[in-house]
């Protein structure tokens, strides 16, 4: 038995901003970034299999992003840390992270705004009975 779904635009407007969003704040605050790290993970996941192909497709940029700048600090971390030393070299990692994440989140925001969104009707099979 088939089961209607109604998705407003607005909520599907709110799916491709809410990865983008949550990366900015973590960005913003550093003891947040650990704990984005890992929630990250389930919203990503959460989104990745939205019905409408535009949601997945912010979703992934912003997944893409905040994974590639964190991935990258990892490698480059230590040596940009050793570079600066002491608390200033925690700084200018946060600084490189929040510089990539926060201006290209932003652009997106503004993106997602500007795109025309529709309601959409899809249909769930039921599983139970």
């Amino acid at each position: 038995m088939e089961q209607k779904k109604h998705l407003s635009a607005n909520s599907q407007r709110f799916s491709a901003r809410i990865f983008n969003i949550a990366s900015m704040v973590a960005s913003a605050i550093p003891p947040l970034l650990m704990i984005w790290i890992a929630a990250s993970i389930f919203v990503y996941a959460s989104v990745a299999h939205h019905p409408n192909p535009r949601v997945v497709h912010y979703n992934r940029i912003a997944g893409y992003r905040f994974y590639g700048v964190a991935g990258s600090m990892v490698v480059f971390g230590q040596p940009i840390y050793g570079l600066f030393g002491n608390w200033h070299g925690l700084v200018a990692v946060w600084g490189i992270i929040a510089l990539v994440v926060i201006p290209l989140g932003l652009r997106d925001l503004v993106r997602v705004q500007r795109e025309d969104w529709q309601d959409m009707d899809i249909s769930e099979a039921k599983t139970h009975e």
